[in-house]
């Protein structure tokens, strides 16, 4: 059984990954549309297109949410992303030609690998062309390959982070899932045991304390239950706790922390509250797997 974000009908997962560099780039494609929603939390985010999502703001749908490493370099992956999917009459309609809506969000990861290599427009392009509906692939992939975790005492003690994903159905139909790109400050615990899963190494020293804007997690949740922009807002403010359940501490200084929610109306059966409670859980899932798995 798929028991990741992929499960929900009309979403889409493709990776591009630069093992070299160690950076990449991972696209979450809904071509036909899906209301959305974002909640940018953290202190030092890198973003594009999340004032479109604002529900006061025209725009209702997007077409595919991009993240990435790369820092703010990596925000250029975003637009071959809209290239292929304006190649296949997807996007907003203005009349004399359909404008694909793609926010983005990005990692630091420069300090990892290559700092003068990032995903780039070609990356996105061969991310979307890797999309699919089959199980993501999780752990050091895409825009997970360079992402760490747990410097509380510094990059030099840093773990790896990673992509994950987890999804669960709601009591009275429809589903709920997440992808997460974990890229934390914080230590990352079990929410279920309260079990340390990956703890920072190092001493407190002047010389070891935390960089700002070098850390970011981000993620995308999603569901087949009908959510309005408004609605989608409120959910992802939800997902949130779903950081601070298997991030600790988290929504620091430090960190850039941005969950985007993608709405694709294809069932009924719940409510916008039931929505963002499982959200959170499954972000949270969604943590605790891309730790597990970026550590084979």
């Amino acid at each position: 059984m798929n028991d990741t974000i992929t499960r929900i009908p009309g979403v889409l997962v493709g990776h591009d990954t630069l093992p070299t560099a160690m950076t990449g780039c991972t696209v979450v494609l809904t071509p036909d549309g899906a209301t959305a929603g974002v909640d940018v939390r953290g202190a030092a985010p890198g973003t594009r297109e999340t004032d479109l999502l604002r529900p006061e703001n025209l725009v209702q749908q997007v077409h595919g949410i991009v993240l990435a490493g790369g820092s703010a370099f990596g925000l250029a992956a975003a637009t071959g992303v809209m290239q292929w999917l304006a190649e296949r009459g997807h996007g907003f309609d203005v009349g004399v030609a359909r404008v694909p809506i793609v926010p983005a969000a990005v990692l630091f990861d420069l300090a990892v690998g290559d700092a003068h290599a990032w995903p780039d427009a070609a990356a996105g392009t061969r991310a979307c062309s890797a999309a699919s509906s089959q199980p993501v692939a999780m752990g050091r992939v895409g825009a997970g390959t360079g992402a760490t975790v747990a410097k509380l005492y510094g990059p030099q003690g840093a773990r790896p982070g990673g992509v994950g994903s987890a999804v669960a159905e709601l009591p009275g139909g429809g589903l709920v899932g997440a992808l997460v790109v974990v890229n934390a400050l914080g230590e990352i615990f079990d929410p279920l045991s309260g079990r340390v899963l990956v703890s920072s190494r190092g001493d407190v020293s002047p010389g070891n304390w935390p960089l700002p804007g070098q850390n970011t997690t981000l993620g995308v949740i999603a569901t087949d239950i009908p959510l309005t922009k408004a609605q989608c807002l409120r959910v992802a403010q939800m997902a949130h706790d779903g950081l601070a359940r298997a991030i600790r501490p988290a929504h620091t200084l430090y960190d850039g922390d941005s969950l985007f929610v993608l709405s694709t109306a294809r069932t009924t059966g719940a409510d916008a509250n039931a929505v963002g409670v499982l959200a959170a859980e499954v972000v949270a899932q969604a943590i605790v797997q891309a730790v597990t798995q970026a550590a084979f």
